[in-house]
Parts: structure tokens; C-alpha cells; sequence
């Protein structure tokens, strides 16, 4: 009764489209309701989105998932949520201030500005040329700063002046001795956290993976000088396993290590997690050494001794850090963009998201095979009885193969039909969005089958 044409061998065996640029997943993303073009109906802004439905639950889990992975299941990691507005010379003893910049060069005709090291690597034509189709003619680069400056208070005012963070690990510094005076961490420990920053982007590009308005989650694990390599490597190879745990295809991931000249000036080493997105590779993530330069700096521009003591050899030093920093915005276009496939079922196309589990924005869709016999009554109890545990929907708009077709596109993994059958032994039909496979579920059993399945 709720079964729909299926060919386990031919779903298994056929090949899917590789996506060739990001147009599919920003109008997939529109149109199931993940992610919107921002203040759309006044024509929206460059670089700025809004999430939605969908999208905010995906975000939401993807967070989750993280703070599960980074604090909850560890001994060694605390939590914080630092404030947005920091004071001023926050951000002066850190050298964004002087030194937070991009090589910015404008064009002497139409005024278009570009990142200088991007205008040999990209054809820049001029809509005020002289001539149609002119390249435009940029000329010398100068810097400009990237932080986004506000007034606090109601004065405009230079003494006034702060700035909406360009990351979220400068809070954490800041908070160090605080959270060492408070809590009963021991080294070596990290600290995380998870928040929104700004950056004032010459160039915004690829949807969401660069954008102005951006969220982080970001640890600074602290740990004694001489094993901060150690522990490099251990983070370097915990976060890329993440990725993989959570569902993303190992052959579109890689670590790749800085080289020298690409080092921060307080870096000794750096490695970024790579995605292979249909743009190529790019970084999601990046595992850096910051040494001991951030608490140094705080601590000469604050007169505050930020140190740790050893309670057995009473051996004071300032710790070394070691900083996984990931884009939420950037985990959860890759996470889009690899659980996208389109695959052909006995000649049908059919779009899914095979998000795992853990991060599926929905875990179960709730249906009535037909609006009437009582069903509707009985899938909506147990749609009540569900949502109480899982994040899931009730769906009786359409024939059944169209409604499953929706939740494919939507990333759900489970779709629980109440049918004829139902009705009478009180069984459902629960089907598989991977692989289509449909099971006969007792009501008694259902529970258990549904934590075997989603883990949790």
C-alpha cells in the first residue's frame, strides 16, 4: 500500500550526477526553505543570507554536533560565549587594528574595487569604459582594514569607537585567567566557543562559503610549549575524522599544511581541512599554532599576568596554543553540498540529501496513506507521541510517492506510514531514504528501531 517502485541493484549501482558549479544547491536551498537571499523583496544585499526553516534546524544540529564532539563528550574542553562588542584595545594588543587588512585596488573608471592578489586571476570588465566590454584599469593597492567599526553610545564620536568582532578567539583569550580562577581545569585544556563574526570582505563569493555576517566555532586548547606539536597533530587528524564521522565523503576531504610563507606571524604551523566543492578545493577548517603570542600580547598590553602555575613545581609559564577554527556557515555548505545527489530510479530522477542522522534537519516524516478510515487520527498521535524525542513533520498534502519525494529533498532519513494495515495491528511502514528499503514495524518495536537507526 505505501510502497513506491523501487530497484535496490540499479540504486546501488548507478552513478550520480557530479555538480558542476553551486547553482543546483542555492536553488534547492531556496526552494526547501534552508537557505534565502537576505531582505529578498527589496532586492536583497550581497553576501548576506538568512536560513531558513530548514536550514536553521541543519545549523542548529551542525552546531550541536559540534559542541557534543568538542565539549560535551570531552574532560578537557569548557564552554564559553564571549560578547560581540569587546573593548577597543582588545583588538589593538591582538594587531587586528594595524594589521587586520587586504590589499584593496580600484578601478580609475567605474570604481570597482578588488582584492589585489584576486585581479590577476579574475577578468574584471567595466560597465563606465569608454569602450564596451574594457577591462577595468585598477590601480596602485593600498590596504584596507576588514574589521567593521560602530559607535557605542549615541554619540558619533572617535573615543567612541569599537568594533564588531572579526573572530570569536580573541574572547577567549581575554577570558583565560578567568576561566582558569573559576573552574577546575588543568592543563593541558581547551576552551570553546561558538558565536558570530564580521569581516568587511572586499570580495564575497560562492554563496555562503565568504561571506561579511559569518558564524565560528572555534577551541583554544592551552598546553605546555614542548607539546604543542604533539597535540597539533592529534587536533589535525580529530577534526578531519569529524567530518568523515558525520557523513561527508572521505575522497572530497583532505588536510593540507601551510607552507612557510603562507604562515600568520605568530603561526609555526597551520594545516587547513579541504573540501572539494564544485568551485575545487577550499579550506572549512584550519588547525593552527599560535604559540604563546595572544596571551603575551594581552598580557604586556594589560599589565594582567596571564600565566599558568604548576600546583606540584610551583613553575609558572605562559601556555601554548593550539586552535581548531571552523565557519559554520562553511561545515554547512559543505555538508549541502556533499549530501546532494540526484539519482535515477527506474528512469525516474530523484533529488536527495543524505545528511547522516545526527545533523538531518528532520529525522522522521509522519504520513496517513489516505485522509480518511481513521488514519489521519491515528498518524497524528503518533506524530505527538515522536516529536516529543525527534525533530520531525506531518505530511497528508499529496500522493504518497510525492511526499516522499519532498522529504528526500529535505534530507530525511525516516518516513513513517499509517495505512490499512495500521489500523488493524497497529504497524508501520518505515522507509529508508538511502536506500528505499521499506519495514513492517510494530508500534511495541518502533522505539528501539528508531535508536538503532539514528543512534540516539
Amino acid at each position: 500500500m505505501t510502497s513506491e517502485t523501487t530497484n535496490t541493484t540499479a540504486l546501488n549501482t548507478n552513478e550520480t550526477k557530479e555538480l558542476e558549479s553551486l547553482d543546483e544547491i542555492v536553488a534547492l536551498a531556496k526552494r526547501r526553505g534552508f537557505i534565502f537571499p537576505s531582505s529578498e523583496i527589496y532586492g536583497g544585499l550581497s553576501s548576506c543570507y538568512d536560513y531558513g526553516p530548514l536550514g536553521a534546524e541543519l545549523k542548529r544540529n551542525i552546531k550541536a554536533a559540534w559542541w557534543r564532539s568538542m565539549v560535551q563528550l570531552r574532560d578537557d574542553v569548557v564552554g564559553l560565549d564571549a560578547s560581540i562588542i569587546m573593548h577597543p584595545k582588545v583588538w589593538e594588543a591582538s594587531g587586528h587594528v594595524a594589521g587586520f587588512t587586504d590589499p584593496l585596488s580600484e578601478c580609475s573608471k567605474c570604481g570597482t574595487r578588488a582584492r589585489t592578489d584576486h585581479i590577476s586571476s579574475k577578468k574584471y570588465i567595466c560597465p563606465k569604459g569608454t569602450k564596451k566590454g574594457e577591462e577595468c584599469s585598477f590601480g596602485e593597492a593600498r590596504a584596507f582594514n576588514l574589521m567593521f567599526k560602530t559607535n557605542l553610545g549615541p554619540i558619533e564620536d572617535p573615543s567612541n569607537t569599537v568594533y564588531l568582532r572579526p573572530e570569536t578567539a580573541q574572547g577567549i583569550f581575554v577570558n583565560y585567567q578567568n576561566v582558569v580562577d573559576s573552574t577546575r581545569v588543568s592543563l593541558p585544556f581547551g576552551i570553546a566557543q561558538q558565536g558570530k563574526s564580521f569581516r568587511n570582505e572586499i570580495t564575497t563569493r560562492h554563496f555562503t562559503f565568504r561571506t561579511c555576517e559569518f558564524e565560528q566555532m572555534e577551541m583554544e586548547f592551552f598546553c605546555r610549549p614542548e607539546s604543542m606539536l604533539e597535540w597539533y597533530e592529534y587536533w589535525r587528524g580529530t577534526r578531519l575524522q569529524w567530518f568523515k564521522d558525520l557523513g561527508v565523503n572521505p575522497e572530497k576531504l583532505k588536510l593540507r599544511e601551510h607552507d612557510s610563507d603562507e604562515l600568520a606571524h605568530y603561526s609555526s604551523a597551520c594545516s587547513d581541512v579541504e573540501y572539494r566543492f564544485p568551485f575545487g578545493w577550499s579550506e572549512i577548517e584550519g588547525i593552527a599554532c599560535r604559540g604563546d603570542f595572544d596571551l603575551t600580547a594581552h598580557s604586556t598590553a594589560s599589565g594582567k599576568k596571564l600565566l599558568w602555575r604548576d600546583q606540584v613545581s610551583n613553575e609558572t609559564f605562559i601556555p601554548y596554543v593550539v586552535e581548531p577554527a571552523l565557519g559554520t556557515d562553511r561545515a554547512l555548505l559543505t555538508f549541502l553540498t556533499d549530501a546532494y545527489k540526484v539519482e535515477d530510479i527506474d528512469g525516474n530522477p530523484r533529488t536527495v540529501l543524505s545528511f547522516h542522522p545526527r545533523i538531518a534537519p528532520n529525522k522522521l516524516a509522519v504520513f496517513p496513506l489516505l485522509k480518511k478510515d481513521g488514519q489521519p487520527e491515528k498518524a497524528s498521535e503518533l506524530y505527538k507521541s515522536l516529536k516529543e524525542h525527534y525533530q520531525c513533520i506531518y505530511d497528508d498534502s499529496g500522493n504518497i510517492g510525492k511526499r516522499y519525494r519532498r522529504q528526500d529533498e529535505a534530507g530525511t532519513p525516516l518516513c513513517i506510514t499509517i495505512d490499512h494495515q495500521s489500523m488493524e495491528d497497529s504497524t508501520y511502514t518505515v522507509r529508508d531514504r538511502d536506500t528505499l528499503k521499506q519495514d513492517r514495524i510494530a508500534h511495541a518495536d518502533l522505539r528501539q528501531f528508531l535508536f538503532n537507526y539514528l543512534g540516539f
